[in-house]
């Protein structure tokens, strides 16, 4: 599933499917399939168009991230799960550093409810998500992260071993129950959050979602938008690799909803 799943992605993202349809259209072109060559190219012309210059991708973020509310901070707290996806893996195997992506908010937000909550645990799941496997993954750097800001590492539970948001859940569930705890807030990224619940739910596991690393400001309506493609293709991207993990673990029978809220 895990091998699966990344080659899904690379062939399957619209940049690669745009590509693809203009490859198919030469090719079509070569044999003289005309209406061929041409629907193909007028294809890739239209998923070019809509994701970099329409909202259609910002629109698709924003329902994902609306899914799930972010609930005020609670009066106590025991444990909270921070997903992986976090850290720039390949470099900070590299350079022993501590180098983020666009989902450090998912840290940011642990390390501020850690602060608030010093009695709370900490499950940091995440290990090398690429397909060679010669990474540290996020549970490693954030060893490193958290004690810089008086965390100690007696309050971390680090699982090193997940690739998948599957494996996320799954090796949790035995950490949970080994150390005694429940009912823990759920870490993860606003799009990312209905797939993390929907695993977690299925394999019973009790958590409260508290979704963070929001990429929309949830006011975005359908339109043209000709001012930011990188980001529009960015935000298409994520979204569209969401359904996909949504879609796939649904049929896998590894969640009980599609979208789950």
């Amino acid at each position: 599933m895990f091998v699966v799943s990344k080659l899904v992605w690379v062939f399957g993202q619209p940049l690669s499917l745009a590509f693809f349809l203009v490859f198919f259209a030469l090719v079509a072109g070569l044999f003289r399939w005309r209406i061929l060559s041409v629907l193909s190219a007028t294809g890739s012309a239209l998923i070019l168009f809509v994701t970099l210059y329409t909202t259609a991708g910002n629109l698709l973020m924003q329902d994902l991230e609306q899914r799930f509310a972010k609930p005020a901070d609670p009066d106590s707290l025991q444990c909270m799960i921070v997903l992986g996806g976090a850290f720039e893996n390949e470099v900070n195997t590299a350079r022993h550093g501590i180098e983020f992506n666009a989902g450090a908010d998912r840290f940011i937000e642990a390390l501020r409810l850690a602060q608030k909550f010093p009695q709370s645990r900490i499950l940091i799941s995440g290990g090398d998500g690429s397909l060679s496997g010669i990474y540290e993954g996020d549970a490693a750097a954030a060893e490193r992260f958290f004690p810089l800001f008086g965390i100690g590492k007696d309050r971390l539970i680090e699982e090193r071993q997940s690739r998948t948001t599957f494996e996320n859940a799954v090796n949790t569930k035995e950490f949970l129950a080994s150390q005694g705890l429940v009912h823990c807030l759920l870490i993860t990224s606003g799009f990312h959050m209905p797939r993390s619940v929907g695993i977690f739910r299925k394999l019973g596991i009790d958590v409260v979602p508290w979704p963070t690393d929001y990429r929309t400001d949830g006011e975005v309506r359908p339109g043209f938008d000709f001012t930011q493609p990188n980001l529009n293709a960015q935000n298409m991207a994520t979204a569209i690799r969401e359904w996909y993990g949504l879609v796939g673990y649904y049929l896998a029978g590894r969640t009980s909803e599609l979208y789950p809220r």
